[in-house]
């Protein structure tokens, strides 16, 4: 298809005028500012979910199907297939992706401090069992060949920028002219409408998120003359999150109208020296607040101003300010597949300036400021086809393939191949990952072109450069380590795992004459579903569990299980016959937010089993079925959900306990208990406490829409194997559907 032709007649253009804006409202500005007034009776944006059923028939999930999402995360359906395991919806709304590695834990690690792993089981309502794992884990996940592991992908290497890079242009296609057209556009055309400030986090006002944050008052009418001012802000790393450092505000024609240094309220952990040249130096004299450069910006701006940024929504959440007229460069040149240009990209590319340059400390708020305002001015005076003629993807591409000192691969041929790595495919769209490990790991990626590796001292060290790195790259694996369990630390675990569990699972109830039915006792227990063994003790008069230091948290576990993430939203029934499932799908009425009907089979016969699992979207509707199939309707028995189907599946695997007289004491392993008495700090328990808190902070303070894996991997030696344990969420779809996570 030929790209679209402009008129033959042309018309002179109108030059801007910076004030007297005429008051009414015309074309975008006037409905867009009308938007605003409407109230959130409008559809809600989408957002990146995952299925709240993950599979069905099996609960252990490969390490090839681990990378069958991740690459489907980065690329979506268009490019690779679907992963075969689970559901992700709206994967073009992803922002991020985490994936925290906890070297050396279990999934016996897991449910044996199941109450210490509180903060990360609430979180993530998706649990997934993984096999034990190979000699080189991170490379099976990220789906890396033999040939292409540690040392054997080459370092990066700095190429000057190319003038002209030589590329067929289809103007048709390019993701300027598809949004913008080819004609010129007016400043109201290039504003961000509301829905699209909520689709990529902007601070908006009556958001949750936004409670605190002050409005600049500028509501007044928007015209293709109205004032552009450009804005760019330095921040720090304190002990509550990104604070700002530094703003800068340009007006047009280049003139500085506010460049201010700002001293956080809180704690600064990092100074984020190398991106915003701020030193303990140069902070130290500081006595201005954010409230007063608040207060000045206020004065600042026009009623009918309009900010351009470059990544804007940060710089707003770092002054706390809501303003309604932007602009966002990173948004305006747009790029396919949802990715951004750089600024220091556009600013040769477009102005042929160069910025943020490597022999400077951190970047130049002022100057940065200055170029976003100019490549806002060059787009309205050159228009959407100037720039499309430009080609910036190819000369993006032709970048970053002579950085890597590398052949052009054909980006279709390279994701067609069954093999293609996570990093590949990050690479055919100009990403980088960044991995965080410690230098003693024996694990890791290849350092290459678009593989960040950081190595660390310790875990803290490790924790402390992740809070800083994560939010600048759009994939980023961060591994922790811990000591595993040693032989005999295992087996005593699992022992005490096997009594435990088996002790949860027994009912005592009674006492019954020596003259009861006990053909019906057992049909009454078989009817809330099978039972592995009974055993009938006449003579016994007061009936409750043993107290044991084993069982002392027995009903305390139950409870938690019940509450688990994962657990939300699912039911357990019994008595259901073969035709059960087509009997419930003849009622859908009866069970709105039905997602899935969990029909166990037996391994031996291949036939239903007479009890299963219903999950629904929210606890209310689980609820809601609840009492409709166990009514006098159904006359099924059921409650809310207590095993996972990864753990039910673990627990069959354990071997049953032998038989134990009611009143016989259960002395824990020796080895075991007496190490729980030192509780070092290195100790599991400990370590799973302090952790599980610490990496649900961090996963707390991501950006909405972040995919986040935490991998137990498992753990293999010649004394044994441990299978692992995976959790999966993404960040703002967990917020809405599970419990808090730990503040």
């Amino acid at each position: 298809m030929e790209p679209e032709r402009e008129g033959t007649e042309r018309h002179p253009r109108k030059v801007r005028e910076r004030r007297q804006a005429p008051n009414k409202l015309v074309g975008a500005a006037e409905a867009m500012k009308a938007g605003w007034d409407l109230e959130e009776s409008q559809p809600e944006a989408k957002k990146a979910r995952l299925s709240t059923i993950l599979f069905t028939d099996n609960c252990e999930v490969s390490h090839d199907q681990l990378c069958e999402l991740l690459k489907y995360a980065v690329l979506g359906k268009s490019n690779v297939p679907k992963p075969s395991w689970c559901q992700l919806f709206h994967q073009n709304h992803l922002n991020n992706v985490v994936v925290f590695v906890l070297q050396g834990m279990s999934q016996l690690h897991f449910y044996r401090f199941y109450l210490e792993f509180g903060c990360l089981r609430k979180a993530f309502r998706h649990k997934f069992r993984l096999p034990p794992p190979s000699s080189d884990f991170l490379a099976d996940v990220v789906g890396l060949q033999t040939e292409q592991r540690a040392g054997d992908l080459p370092k990066t290497m700095e190429e000057p920028l190319p003038s002209n890079a030589k590329a067929a242009i289809n103007l048709q296609d390019d993701p300027i002219i598809q949004k913008y057209g080819s004609k010129k556009v007016g400043l109201t055309r290039c504003l961000l409408t509301k829905e699209e400030m909520r689709t990529f986090h902007f601070p908006l006002q009556g958001f949750p998120d936004c409670e605190n944050f002050l409005l600049t008052k500028c509501n007044g009418s928007i015209a293709d003359n109205s004032p552009l001012f450009g804005l760019d802000c330095e921040m720090c790393l304190t002990s509550k999150g990104r604070e700002l450092t530094r703003i800068s505000l340009v007006a047009e024609g280049g003139c500085c109208v506010m460049d201010e240094l700002v001293k956080p309220e809180n704690k600064i952990l990092d100074y984020l020296t190398s991106f915003s040249g701020i030193t303990k130096k140069i902070l130290n004299p500081v006595t201005t607040k954010l409230k007063d450069v608040q207060r000045q910006l206020k004065a600042l701006l026009p009623p009918d101003a309009v900010l351009v940024g470059h990544s804007l929504d940060l710089d707003l959440r770092a002054l706390k300010m809501i303003h309604p007229y932007v602009i966002d460069t990173s948004l305006l040149y747009v790029r396919e597949q949802g990715r951004r240009f750089k600024l220091k990209f556009l600013a040769k590319v477009i102005l042929g300036k160069d910025i943020q340059c490597p022999d400077r400390l951190g970047h130049d708020a002022t100057e940065d400021a200055r170029t976003i305002l100019e490549l806002a001015e060059y787009f309205l005076k050159h228009g959407p086809k100037k720039i499309a003629e430009l080609n910036l993807e190819a000369l993006a591409n032709h970048q970053e393939i002579q950085a890597a000192g590398q052949e052009p691969k054909n980006t279709a041929e390279v994701l067609q191949h069954p093999n293609t790595s996570v990093l590949e495919c990050l690479d055919s769209v100009g990403q980088k990952l960044l991995f965080l490990t410690r230098e003693t790991d024996a694990g890791e990626l290849p350092s290459s072109r678009n593989c960040q590796t950081i190595k660390c001292l310790s875990n803290k060290e490790v924790l402390e450069q992740a809070r800083v790195e994560i939010p600048l790259f759009p994939f980023s694996i961060v591994q922790f380590s811990f000591k595993a369990f040693s032989p005999v630390l295992t087996e005593e675990m699992n022992k005490r795992m096997r009594i435990k569990w088996t002790e949860i699972s027994t009912v005592y109830a009674g006492p019954f004459s020596k003259n009861c039915n006990l053909r019906a006792l057992k049909r009454l227990f078989k009817s809330f579903g099978p039972v592995q063994s009974m055993t009938f003790v006449l003579e016994t008069r007061q009936v409750q569990r043993p107290v044991t230091e084993l069982t002392l948290d027995c009903d305390t576990l139950v409870n938690e299980l019940e509450g688990d993430s994962e657990n939300q939203g699912s039911i357990y029934l019994s008595g259901v016959s073969e035709t059960f499932k087509e009997q419930l799908l003849q009622e859908p009425r009866l069970f709105l937010g039905l997602e899935a009907v969990i029909l166990p089979k037996d391994l031996k016969s291949g036939k239903q089993k007479k009890y299963c699992f219903l999950k629904f979207k929210s606890f209310g509707s689980a609820q809601q079925a609840l009492n409709i199939l166990t009514g006098k309707d159904w006359k099924l028995k059921g409650r809310h959900a207590l095993t996972p189907r990864h753990l039910h599946a673990w627990l069959r695997g354990l071997p049953p306990e032998s038989t134990r007289l009611p009143g016989l004491r259960v002395v824990p392993p020796p080895f075991e208990q007496e190490a729980l008495q030192t509780l070092k700090l290195d100790h599991p328990k400990v370590a799973a406490w302090r952790w599980s808190r610490k990496i649900g902070k961090l996963y707390n303070s991501l950006c909405p829409g972040t995919l986040c894996l935490i991998l137990l991997p498992g753990t293999k030696s010649t004394h044994g194997s441990l299978s692992g344990l995976g959790l999966m969420g993404i960040k703002e779809e967990e917020e809405s559907t599970g419990p808090g996570l730990c503040s």
